[in-house]
């Protein structure tokens, strides 16, 4: 059965911005997939609050380059990433052309071990200003929001270098009012929607 990786932050992991709980299976885009495509695909949904792409975090688990070592093989088929958001954290002054260099040079790592797979970018939403009124204003402030403006022009560059698809999320979804960062179900929903219609 082919595979599918989908590896990504808080919005892959399924964060509910009213509770801080997770959404059931058939409520985040990566469980939706599964349950859609257990005939056709095995799913490994690998989602992690707080995860960055390239910035060190706390943890290899949640240093996104460092931890999809874990999970990359090569008999993946294909390889979804949603990361960015919590690079544009303020503590980790991440300027954006380090953060392209570095995340062009995380997808390179992925093509080493996976050399045959496809990979899925999904463009994260720009961070809504009402974030400043939320818990996350301890993470993130108004330099993290203008950074976030800019990261389509980066994923697009890097998708169109090495010949990925790329999903932009502010195409097609709005984050959630209560944080600014995350996606309630009908986002969800969205997502899995356009995944669904690229898989298949």
């Amino acid at each position: 059965m082919k595979k599918i990786l989908c590896f990504g932050d808080s919005n892959t992991f399924g964060f509910n911005p009213i509770d801080g709980s997770r959404y059931i299976i058939n409520n985040r885009w990566s469980g939706i997939l599964k349950q859609e495509l257990k005939d056709r695909y095995f799913v490994v949904e690998q989602g992690c609050n707080n995860r960055t792409a390239v910035c060190d975090n706390s943890s290899i688990e949640t240093t996104g380059y460092k931890a999809i070592k874990n999970y990359l093989s090569d008999d993946l088929d294909i390889i979804i990433l949603q990361l960015g958001t919590n690079d544009m954290q303020y503590s980790y002054n991440c300027d954006l052309e380090t953060f392209k260099n570095k995340f062009r040079d995380f997808v390179v790592s992925i093509k080493d071990v996976s050399k045959n797979a496809k990979i899925i970018l999904l463009c994260p939403n720009k961070i809504n200003d009402c974030i400043l009124k939320s818990n996350f204003s301890l993470m993130f402030n108004e330099t993290s929001i203008e950074k976030s403006k800019k990261l389509p022009e980066i994923y697009y560059s890097i998708a169109k270098e090495f010949n990925s698809e790329i999903i932009d999320l502010n195409l097609i979804t709005k984050t959630s009012t209560i944080d600014g960062l995350h996606y309630d179900v009908e986002n969800h929903i969205k997502i899995a929607k356009k995944l669904l219609d690229s898989i298949l």
